[in-house]
Order: structure tokens, then sequence, then C-alpha cells
């Protein structure tokens, strides 16, 4: 399995191919190409190339899938002994992307996304039935009586 390593927005992230990333917020709209061009690390299934301190002409594509705010982080600041309390939240600004391809230095694609499919909420309906199914299988499984030699049965002491 192939992948990369990345940075942006101050952070390193191990990427692969059909991957979902939260990132530091992206300036581009949803659903446009982006391409990180500080690769630091590849690895292919038969060779890897280490940057120094990046690798030149390597690329990772993605596309945005969403610009959102991450969870709400409480920040509470107290001082004791005076009833001084400040409590306020933050939510940071995100992007969520999809790796699509990843390039080497020659320009040949290292790795590449299947495409991507649409979550419904029928598909989502249909696993749950299916696991529900299952579930039921094993208990019934599980609950039928062991059946007894005849010769045991009719033992008498």
């Amino acid at each position: 399995m192939s992948f990369a390593v990345i940075q942006t927005g101050g952070k390193q992230y191990k990427v692969s191919a059909s991957e979902i990333l939260k990132i530091e917020r992206l300036e581009n709209s949803e659903g446009k190409t982006v391409e990180f061009k500080n690769v630091l690390f590849l690895n292919d299934d038969k060779s890897t190339e280490i940057g120094n301190p990046n690798i030149k002409g390597a690329k990772v594509e993605a596309t945005i899938l969403k610009n959102t705010k991450n969870k709400t982080i409480l920040v509470f600041k107290k001082r004791r002994r005076k009833n001084s309390r400040k409590k306020y939240g933050h939510r940071q600004p995100i992007s969520l992307i999809r790796i699509t391809k990843i390039f080497s230095k020659d320009g040949k694609v290292i790795a590449e996304a299947g495409p991507q499919k649409k979550i419904t909420k029928e598909i989502i309906k249909g696993n749950k039935q299916r696991e529900e199914q299952q579930l039921k299988a094993k208990k019934e499984q599980n609950e039928k009586p062991i059946k007894k030699n005849a010769n045991e049965s009719k033992k008498s002491w």
C-alpha cells in the first residue's frame, strides 16, 4: 500500500489514496481540486523516497469535500479566591479533503483513488438490516438444543 507524508497548515499528515482528512481551512471552494507540492516522504510497494526537506516534482492531489468548523473547544479561565471566571468556546475552521492521486517525482501516478460511493439513507438502512439479520442468525444457531445419544437417555441408575 503506497502512501505519502505531506505538510500543510503547519502540520504533517500521512495520506493514502481515497483517504478523507480534516486539515486547516483552505481558501478554495468546495469541489475544487487542490495540489500539495510539499511532499516530505513517498512510499510505494517497490521503493521509498525521502525528501531533503521535500521531494521535488512529487505532488498529491485532493478534492475539497467541505469547508466547515471543527467541534467546539471550551475554554474556562478562573482566578482563585477572586470570584473571577470566564468561559468561552472556539471552533477551528477546517476543510475536509479526499486524496485522489499521489504522484512521484517523475510525474508517474503511484496511487489513485477509486470512484467515490454516494452514501444514502437507503444504503445505511440496508447495512443495519443486514447486521440485524446476521445477529439473529447467530443467536438462533447458538440456541439449538444439543442432541443426546439414544444410549445416554435410556440409562437408569
